[in-house]
């Protein structure tokens, strides 16, 4: 094993508190959440609410958990949500829609994990008995799986008309949004005022530890309180962890843009070696995915080498690798990624 700390792009979750975010922790004024009497959590709430440009909203434990309780709020049990076929809450909450609302999803496809406001409406259900009732359109903004890709504010604006003109609500899976307002210069709100919900999260490129939450409207933030009970979210003395988030809120968004540089980076260099492959224009944000050539191997024989020296990416598929990059890794790490990744590409090639 190498003798420094592993350069670790598996995923911005890996985050660990910063010295002072810790030192706010420690510090924070705390009560019970329970009883709506945790100042921190208060503030919060109080500063999400306002970031969002949305009357009111609600600190839970988990980005799952605030995109299951918005979609539980916003829907009946056997309504339909549409959703791209790539989204987080099809592939990476354990079928929540369905166990959790009773929900169905009506999968759309699209580049990268966008779809087109055309598609949406073909996709809405007929006043038939027959078929579920569609609810609910949900956008995920960056989007995971569309390797950190931006929704175009126009591109959700005319998903927004279409949902409108036919009285759906809208979500955002906004965990990665100020990634998406850093790449871009957009405030939060030129996004969400197309949304009835908005989940964020912390714990990604913000570095909280813990954390995301919802912001809407006072009685749909009523709705997300009651559910977030139900499924088990209420915290008592949560300011501790609240502090985090505060923190990252006022320290560590537009430091963003220096993970998106190192992504770049990373992704140019990638696509000069020879046995892999990635588009660098596709990089928008912090996360690239690229693919591994048959006569290298598999993707998860080459994390496996690159683990051993140091270097900890993520196999999504046969021949598909994941980097993020985030808060813990440097420009430094970077270039010590590159070179690893490179020599081996180079060694591994020279014996195929």
């Amino acid at each position: 094993m190498p003798d420094r700390p592993p350069i670790d792009l598996r995923s911005d979750t890996v985050t660990k508190p910063t010295p002072d975010m810790r030192r706010a922790m420690a510090n924070a004024e705390v009560g019970d959440d329970v009883f709506g009497d945790d100042p921190t959590v208060n503030r919060l709430q109080e500063r999400v609410a306002e970031l969002l440009g949305k009357e009111s909203a609600i600190f839970v434990p988990s980005g799952s958990m605030a995109n299951q309780a918005s979609i539980r709020s916003q829907t009946h049990h056997g309504d339909e949500i549409i959703c791209h076929q790539d989204s987080h809450i099809y592939h990476y909450e354990a079928g929540g829609p369905a166990s959790l609302s009773g929900c169905s999803l009506r999968l759309l496809t699209g580049e990268r994990g966008l779809f087109e406001a055309d598609q949406v409406r073909a996709a809405i259900r007929p006043p038939d008995s027959h078929f579920p009732q569609t609810r609910l359109v949900v956008v995920e903004n960056t989007h995971n799986r569309g390797g950190g890709s931006i929704w175009p504010v126009e591109q959700v604006r005319d998903v927004h008309a279409v949902a409108r003109e036919h009285g759906l609500s809208m979500h955002l899976d906004g965990a990665r949004l100020m990634n998406a307002c850093v790449a871009t210069g957009r405030r939060p709100t030129d996004y969400t005022r197309y949304f009835d919900s908005v989940s964020t999260c912390f714990s990604k490129g913000l570095g909280a530890p813990v954390g995301s939450a919802v912001a809407g409207s006072k009685e749909l933030i009523r709705r997300v309180h009651r559910f977030r009970k139900m499924f088990g979210g209420a915290m008592r003395q949560a300011g501790i962890i609240a502090a985090g988030a505060l923190y990252a809120l006022e320290h560590h968004i537009d430091r963003l843009a220096d993970d998106h540089a190192n992504a770049r980076r990373l992704a140019s260099a990638i696509a000069d070696m020879p046995g892999l492959s990635i588009d660098p224009a596709s990089v928008e944000t912090n996360i690239l995915y690229f693919d591994v050539d048959e006569s290298v191997g598999t993707a998860k024989a080459l994390c496996d080498r690159l683990r051993a020296d140091g270097v900890w990416v993520l196999p999504v598929a046969p021949q598909r690798i994941r980097a993020v990059t985030h808060l813990d890794v440097s420009a430094s790490d970077i270039d010590r990624a590159i070179s690893i990744l490179s020599s081996m590409m180079k060694s591994t090639l020279a014996t195929a």
